[in-house]
């Protein structure tokens, strides 16, 4: 299915490096609504941006998936169609990351943490596949598990009732933390763990490192 649609965007001129400009937007757009939703007083307001997110950020990967290969289907793959690739990626983790952070329930410094330890796994990658291992893309806490774990914490929060809503932490002058924070917690722990497995595969891989 995937491929047919690449196909159909490449051949009515669709540029690879536009869908990811398209995907890195949807990133910063699941961003701003994450983080709107703990600057609302309406309820019903502040469910639909929950559910915004929820609808950007499988769209953000959706767009992250097809430009690579409708470049291929086009001829037209390049090298700075990998920055393309690969530097909205970064911001798009950023911005939904640190979002939720912002998010009702969230917490901004395990929001801006979650950034940089997938900004961290990221680089761990291209690590291993400048000296020679080959990337690897192993979680538990790769790009789409992560995404995964912030497209449900949305779901959840869009849908269930105020009461299915747990929090921690809270007091006469802090509303506390929430799933939100929650969610990021498994992320940030997530993430060192791939961070550790990544570079164990790298050690691995690369012939002397062990010696």
């Amino acid at each position: 299915m995937f491929n047919r649609l690449a196909a159909w965007l490449a051949d009515r001129s669709v540029t690879a490096n536009s869908i990811s400009v398209t995907g890195v937007l949807c990133g910063l757009g699941a961003g701003a609504a994450l983080w709107a939703t703990a600057h609302t007083q309406q309820p019903a307001l502040e469910r639909i941006l929950w559910l915004a997110a929820a609808v950007l950020i499988p769209t953000r990967l959706l767009a992250n998936m097809l430009d690579g290969m409708v470049a291929t289907h086009s001829g037209n793959a390049s090298t700075v169609g990998e920055l393309y690739n690969d530097v909205p990626d970064r911001v798009s983790d950023a911005a939904i990351l640190i979002g939720l952070g912002y998010s009702a329930g969230g917490s901004p410094e395990l929001g801006f943490a979650a950034a940089c330890l997938a900004i961290t796994t990221a680089y761990v990658r291209c690590l291993g596949r400048a000296l020679g291992a080959g990337s690897d893309f192993r979680g538990p806490m790769a790009k789409q598990q992560r995404m995964a774990v912030v497209t449900g914490t949305a779901l959840f929060m869009a849908v269930a009732p105020a009461q299915w809503r747990p929090t921690w932490f809270t007091s006469e002058t802090s509303q506390g933390l929430g799933v939100a924070a929650g969610a990021l917690v498994v992320i940030n722990v997530g993430c060192v763990v791939t961070c550790v497995r990544r570079l164990s595969f790298i050690v691995a891989r690369i012939p002397g490192a062990t010696a």
